[in-house]
């Protein structure tokens, strides 16, 4: 259990007659960022609720930090820092008047709350900002007061739900490198729907579909989830699509540009073989051959579908 920031055993929910979430199992050890993928009416929403202590499941059990969630749920959101989707913040008190507001919240004791605010100012960049009212900032900067406020507590667990949800592409990058930077003192969970935000910051993902778990592991094992099927070629001296076809193995050939093309295949190695060997007898020219990696899209699509 020491090793372990959440341990997750066989939790189902339900609200009515349908299961939200059923009989999901798994453990996440300290440090790193965790990717919570799953589509709308998977069951991810309702997950995060119980890990966060929010809603208290049917079945099961849940252990944050070796703490049991249903037999000390107070003791067990001490150790957790929780971002939702929508900024849970006061516009017209000031950047360092709310952060006091959730240091004392969190049972900081009183001498020690200036210390943890400074801190925590510092950490998310916000010091410049502290006596600014909280709706004169930009949305970029009201989501990192909201993550500050998730971290005032130093908690060993940080949860954070669509973080760069509203944000431009200048805002996303700074949050992204922001919750690096946190992932190195505590764990952190990302429930994002966004796949490309989860390959570009996590370490590991967890996926739900119809309220159960259907994928877990690192981001490698999730871009090879598919085995590649087709490979992208660029030829300065392009043939014909139909000269591509004639060559064997070769079940579809799809023209991407003036000299690109998109070829489905049956085996990858002797595929190129015989395109590198055509190439070079028919002069061809070919300055890239690689086999294309299936998209995040679809790989997501075939996971959802496996619980169906």
């Amino acid at each position: 259990m020491e090793d372990c920031i959440v341990k997750v055993e066989h939790v189902s929910h339900r609200y009515t007659v349908q299961w939200a979430v059923n009989d999901i199992s798994f453990e996440i050890p300290r440090n790193g960022i965790y990717g919570m993928l799953g589509s709308n009416g998977a069951g991810k929403s309702t997950l995060m609720n119980i890990l966060c202590g929010v809603l208290r499941q049917t079945k099961g059990d849940v252990f944050i930090n070796g703490v049991n969630t249903r037999e000390h749920p107070i003791e067990a959101k001490k150790h957790i820092g929780f971002m939702p989707q929508q900024p849970p913040l006061y516009n017209d008190i000031t950047v360092e008047e709310y952060l006091s507001y959730a240091a004392d919240l969190r049972h900081i004791p009183q001498r020690k709350v200036k210390e943890a605010v400074e801190r925590v100012l510092a950490l998310c960049d916000i010091t410049h900002f502290r006596n600014r009212l909280i709706k004169n900032l930009s949305g970029g900067y009201q989501q990192r007061v909201s993550i500050a406020q998730a971290l005032v507590h130093k908690p060993a667990l940080v949860i954070f739900d669509e973080p760069t949800n509203g944000l431009d592409p200048n805002q996303i990058l700074e949050i992204r490198n922001l919750i690096k930077t946190i992932a190195k003192d505590c764990t952190v969970i990302l429930s994002t729907h966004i796949l490309k935000e989860i390959q570009a910051i996590c370490d590991h993902i967890l996926m739900i579909g119809q309220g159960k778990l259907v994928f877990s592991g690192t981001v490698e094992e999730f871009d090879n989830y598919i085995e590649p099927d087709t490979l992208l070629v660029t030829l300065r001296n392009a043939p014909s699509v139909s000269e591509l076809l004639e060559i064997e193995g070769v079940k579809e050939v799809e023209e991407i540009g003036s000299a690109s093309f998109r070829i489905y295949f049956t085996q990858a190695q002797e595929v190129m073989d015989r395109l590198i060997a055509r190439s070079a007898t028919q002069h061809w020219a070919m300055t890239e051959i690689r086999l294309e990696k299936s998209s995040l899209e679809r790989i997501f699509a075939e996971l959802s579908q496996s619980v169906q």
